[in-house]
C-alpha cells in the first residue's frame, strides 16, 4: 500500500472533509512517531503494536563483491513488535 492509498483509506474511514486533511493527519502521526523515537521513547498502539529504538551491536560481515571481511559498526534502529490484535487479524 502506498501513502496515497493509505490517505484515501483514512479519508474514507475517518470521514474527514478532504483528502488533504487526511494527509495532514497522517503526516502529523508520522512526525510525532519520528520525534518520539528520535528522543528514545517507545510508542505503543494498544491492539496494534509498539515501536522502540534498539541498539544493534557491531558485527563482522563480508563485502559481497570482494569477499573481504569487514566490521559493520554498531547502530540504533527502530523495531516494531506487533500486538495481539494485529497478530490475530493476520491469522
Amino acid at each position: 500500500m502506498t501513502k496515497a492509498e493509505l490517505v484515501e483509506k483514512i479519508h474514507a474511514k475517518a470521514g474527514l472533509p478532504t483528502k488533504a486533511k487526511a494527509e495532514e493527519a497522517l503526516d502529523a502521526v508520522v512526525a510525532a512517531l519520528r520525534e518520539a523515537l528520535a528522543s528514545g521513547e517507545s510508542v505503543t498502539f494498544t491492539g496494534f503494536g509498539s515501536f522502540k529504538v534498539v541498539e544493534r551491536a557491531a558485527r563482522k560481515g563480508r563485502n559481497p563483491r570482494t569477499g573481504k571481511e569487514i566490521t559493520i559498526p554498531a547502530s540504533k534502529v527502530a523495531k516494531f513488535t506487533p500486538g495481539k490484535g494485529l497478530k490475530d487479524a493476520i491469522k
